[in-house]
């Protein structure tokens, strides 16, 4: 007599249903296990820390940026004692804390024109040395930094090459007037020879007349004439 096949089946049916009420009551426990630990963190005031803000390069550039150039507006548009307030705020945060961003902004106002304090040749030094690590600043105030930088060179080359033309100017100036000079003192010279030269002559005519005159008295008869 053969075994009925159909015999085991309840038992293996019975421990599958076993093991999943086994992972039911597990999932239950570990909700309930979260639901208490919200319950207990409300209850003691505590909250999760919030995520950090995501800071955006290209945000902070405009912002920094935005507030440079409207101290470098306020510099130009001011009054003088308006003027020197923001040049020596700007020189003590420098002195302060030389950061990147202090050095191109006191390069900023000391390569604006229109103030006592502008000064191409320092804030040229000052925007080399940041172009040297162009990686310390921002995208925005690299780009300021490097076109200011261009226009400062632009500017000094134009003034050195002005000065260069006016040295040459009064030196040709000079050179003109001194051959003038050298013409006129030659003339004069010429005008001096020619003066005694012809006093010479004078003189020598005037002694031959006076040896004719001389021998004219001193002929037999001429004075009974």
């Amino acid at each position: 007599m053969q075994p009925d096949a159909r015999g085991p089946q309840p038992r293996r049916a019975a421990a599958r249903t076993g093991t999943a009420a086994n992972q039911w009551r597990a999932a239950l426990a570990l909700l309930a296990a979260g639901v208490l630990l919200g319950a207990c963190s409300a209850m003691s005031g505590q909250r999760p820390p919030p995520p950090p803000p995501i800071v955006s390069p290209t945000a902070t550039s405009s912002t920094v940026l935005n507030e440079d150039l409207l101290l470098l507006q306020k510099l130009v548009q001011g009054p003088p004692a308006e003027q020197a307030e923001i040049v020596a705020n700007t020189q003590r945060e420098y002195d302060m804390a030389p950061t990147p961003s202090h050095t191109l902004k006191l390069a900023l106002i000391l390569g604006t024109p229109g103030h006592p304090a502008t000064s191409f040749t320092h804030a040229q030094a000052l925007l080399r040395e940041l172009m040297a690590n162009p990686e310390t600043l921002l995208p925005g105030e690299r780009a300021l930094a490097f076109l200011t930088l261009s226009q400062i060179d632009d500017h000094l080359t134009l003034e050195a090459e002005n000065l260069r033309l006016q040295a040459e100017a009064v030196r040709a100036d000079r050179e003109r007037v001194a051959s003038a000079n050298h013409r006129l003192q030659s003339e004069l010279d010429e005008n001096a020879r020619l003066r005694k030269e012809l006093d010479e002559a004078r003189a020598k005519l005037d002694a031959i007349a006076n040896i004719e005159r001389s021998l004219n008295e001193r002929k037999p008869g001429s004075s009974g004439r």
